[in-house]
């Protein structure tokens, strides 16, 4: 089984579902029959590398609401991620451009290694206060990852790669992230319950799998299968 991820790794939902997904995924009994690739999406592609604001007070000016509305709004994502196990610290989050921090992600793709990368970029950006925007904290979570970066952030490697899975998201209709593709056929579009990515898994594996069919030479419920 297939599962393709559109996200950006300055969504918090984005980590609540990938922790829902995870929680899915340790349930499922075939779990090791299923690949995960994570696709690019830029929540804001004209963001700038360094702000001023913080976190509140640059959702504040972004949505056309107070700064003691835009705590309270992460309050409440901060209780949700509690509960898939995240511990969340948005007064240290560090507004940023994830332009870069997605070309790390399409080379992690290169050597097997995109969801330990983008487990570190979540961790940086949303529990440990890190500018994921600055060439030095990608270069540290390649090292961390067993990546070797070093130049990549003075070239234009990866572009095209990011560009293509956001044309892609774009093709397929996603407006937002999280965005989960089962096999090209079904999706879960945000940080749904863990329940939901059980069913969906359960049921595309079910119809992904042929019919058991009985043995050779046998008559039954009105088949006749040939004998060996």
């Amino acid at each position: 089984m297939k599962i393709d991820i559109w996200s950006d790794v300055a969504c918090p939902f984005c980590f609540i579902g990938k922790r829902h997904l995870e929680a899915a995924l340790e349930k499922f009994p075939h779990r090791e029959n299923v690949e995960v690739t994570w696709h690019s999406f830029e929540l804001d592609p004209g963001a700038k590398q360094e702000y001023e604001e913080n976190q509140y007070e640059l959702l504040a000016r972004k949505y056309g609401m107070s700064v003691e509305q835009a705590r309270e709004n992460t309050a409440r994502v901060e209780a949700s991620g509690a509960a898939a196990g995240i511990q969340f610290d948005f007064d240290n989050v560090k507004p940023a451009n994830t332009f870069n921090a997605h070309r790390l992600i399409q080379l992690a793709a290169q050597h097997g290694r995109q969801n330990e990368v983008e487990e570190l970029l979540f961790t940086a950006y949303f529990t440990k206060g890190q500018h994921i925007g600055r060439p030095e904290t990608l270069q540290a979570i390649a090292t961390a990852a067993g990546l070797n970066a070093a130049g990549l952030f003075d070239t234009d490697a990866y572009t095209k790669e990011v560009r293509a899975d956001e044309a892609e998201a774009q093709a397929i209709g996603i407006r937002g992230v999280p965005f989960f593709v089962f096999d090209r056929k079904y999706a879960i579009s945000g940080a749904q319950p863990v329940n939901v990515f059980e069913q969906t898994l359960q049921k595309v594996w079910e119809e992904s799998r042929p019919a058991d069919v009985a043995p050779g030479g046998v008559c039954e419920d009105g088949v006749c299968t040939p004998g060996e």
